[in-house]
């Protein structure tokens, strides 16, 4: 159904809800198994990786350390998280390239550049887009969303933990809440449904790429969405 994704992952993903550990082996060698069954079927693959199971603003703001230095420790953690999948992928025989839009590591990461990024998907090697925009005040969601219309992907693939897709109200709160099998960019906006930050939804008002919502929780479920199989749930524009 699709020739590119863009995977978008939280750091969540890479560790257990409890423990002391920012990242767990047998989560890596899952998150790494995935994106091999994707790439296995000749889907050419982007990821993009939070760093939440590193770094949190809550912290920071416990801590006191301002926003912008903040944001950065956050881009940060997003270079580890994407270096460990990428080792992880070359551990099973699939290569990749980690790049970053904050000042790239020397022989760890790679400066970004559309052309390069493009060039490695037509490679067939999976890359990463580590640092987020580069810039403070973005989150993943943001970076994840530019990355996927630079190198127009034709689905983001929105990893949840613990959530099957996008419900028309918290179903944390309320029992009663449904889930939603399609909704428009605009109305996510409109109802301000927080799958993902408002001005990300911005940017794909009137784009033809789709995300996909679904839960993570079953490993299966990844392969599921690229069979255009009916679960979670699917956004797109009007």
């Amino acid at each position: 159904m699709y020739k590119r994704v863009l995977l978008k992952l939280s750091g969540e993903a890479l560790h257990p809800a409890k423990g002391n550990s920012i990242l767990n082996v047998d989560y890596l060698k899952n998150i790494a198994q995935i994106i091999k069954d994707i790439y296995d079927n000749h889907i050419e693959v982007a990821v993009v990786i939070g760093a939440g199971n590193i770094w949190r603003g809550k912290l920071a703001d416990a801590i006191g350390i301002e926003r912008v230095p903040a944001d950065y420790m956050g881009m940060l953690g997003t270079v580890i998280n994407a270096v460990a999948v990428s080792s992880a992928l070359k551990n099973i025989g699939v290569d990749s390239v980690v790049y970053s839009s904050i000042p790239p590591i020397p022989d760890v990461t790679v400066a970004y550049s559309k052309p390069e990024a493009i060039k490695s998907l037509k490679e067939g090697k999976v890359i990463f887009l580590s640092g987020g925009t580069g810039k403070p005040f973005f989150t993943t969601d943001t970076a994840a969303t530019i990355l996927a219309l630079d190198i127009d992907a034709d689905a983001i693939l929105m990893a949840k933990n613990g959530v099957d897709g996008v419900y028309n109200d918290d179903p944390t709160i309320n029992k009663n809440a449904k889930l939603l099998k399609t909704i428009t960019y605009r109305e996510m906006l409109d109802k301000d449904l927080k799958v993902m930050d408002n001005s990300a939804v911005e940017l794909l008002l009137d784009k033809d790429i789709e995300i996909r919502v679904f839960n993570m929780s079953d490993p299966k479920n990844f392969m599921r969405v690229i069979n255009d199989e009916d679960i979670g749930t699917i956004c797109r524009k009007e």
